[in-house]
């Protein structure tokens, strides 16, 4: 765990020094030539987002932590074998092991409402560049994502090897928030690369729901969620209906009391579960802004053209806006 925590402390000062950075080549780049402004202000409510959450509320977070680390650790006790780490392909089976954990739990993330709360927070800024990448929001432990990573122990991945490759795997993610960084050629087929990343957080019809992968994309080939970058649509980054201020509590906290209103006007059993667990802007009249919603109108109003929906406008805020 020490290891683990070097790791930590070093890697924040790493990205808040990129991210700083970057902001302010971007800006010089804006002075000079015309390039889109930087958006100082989100900047900073990401830098806040990331503070309050790795300090302010370290104690609040203590407890849900060690209850799922304690779940990690029962499982590990009851493992159904070890896999040998004095061997390099016992660390393979780690880093693959928890790659595939992460994918469905990041696929989960923008496909049940529950989960889309927090993370939506990560998908708010208007603009996607460094300091995009460690806006995470504050409600991820309480709400039980560490659950996904419950079989890897079970099937002999040491929970301390799994949560220092988690860790790697989000430290990984920081550089592919860039937007400057073009296509990298073959590792494309293999790797979560900037340009599969930009299509992740786009917002644009075409491109929600995809590109799930931590490290690796061939999880996504391989269960059908791969979207590629294509030059005809560019990327429009941010929630599908835009947050268009820089409040804090409203963006930590907008999605959250828009599910309790949901959940108060529910009539019945039926409509809680959906609320909770069926994919954001699910409605139990069967009329919601779900990403296959959205797509089957925007094929039947052009005629059953599926390329039409680069031009559509976005629904409610609980609708995924795709890019951790």
């Amino acid at each position: 765990m020490s290891v683990l925590l070097l790791i930590l402390k070093v890697s924040v000062m790493v990205v808040l020094v990129a991210s700083v950075t970057e902001a302010l080549v971007l800006s010089w780049r804006h002075a000079r030539h015309g390039d889109p402004a930087y958006d100082w202000k989100a900047a900073g409510v990401s830098v806040v987002d990331f503070m309050v959450r790795q300090y302010a509320l370290t104690w609040l977070l203590l407890w849900p932590f060690a209850m799922w680390n304690g779940a990690m650790d029962w499982a590990w006790q009851h493992r159904l074998w070890t896999l040998p780490l004095d061997h390099w392909w016992g660390w393979a089976a780690c880093f693959i092991g928890q790659e595939f954990c992460y994918y469905w739990y990041h696929r989960a993330a923008h496909r049940v409402r529950w989960f889309w709360c927090t993370h939506a927070i990560h998908h708010s800024p208007n603009q996607l560049n460094l300091s995009a990448a460690y806006r995470f929001g504050w409600t991820g432990k309480l709400t039980g994502s560490l659950a996904f990573f419950m079989l890897a122990p079970l099937f002999g991945m040491p929970p301390n090897v799994i949560l220092l490759m988690l860790t790697l795997n989000l430290i990984y993610q920081f550089w592919i928030h860039a937007t400057w960084i073009p296509r990298l050629g073959p590792l494309e087929w293999v790797l979560n690369t900037p340009s599969a990343h930009r299509v992740h957080h786009a917002s644009n019809l075409e491109y929600l729901d995809g590109n799930y992968g931590g490290v690796l994309i061939v999880f996504d080939r391989l269960f059908g969620t791969f979207i590629a970058e294509r030059k005809d649509v560019p990327c429009r980054y941010g929630l599908v209906q835009p947050i268009t201020n820089y409040n804090l509590l409203h963006i930590e906290f907008g999605h959250w009391q828009a599910l309790w209103r949901d959940l108060r006007s529910a009539r019945s059993a039926r409509a809680v579960w959906g609320y909770l667990a069926k994919p954001p802007g699910w409605s139990p009249d069967g009329h919601g802004t779900t990403t296959e919603e959205l797509r089957e109108r925007a094929r039947s109003s052009m005629g059953g053209h599926p390329a039409a929906p680069a031009r559509l406008t976005g629904p409610s805020p609980e609708t995924p806006s795709l890019a951790p």
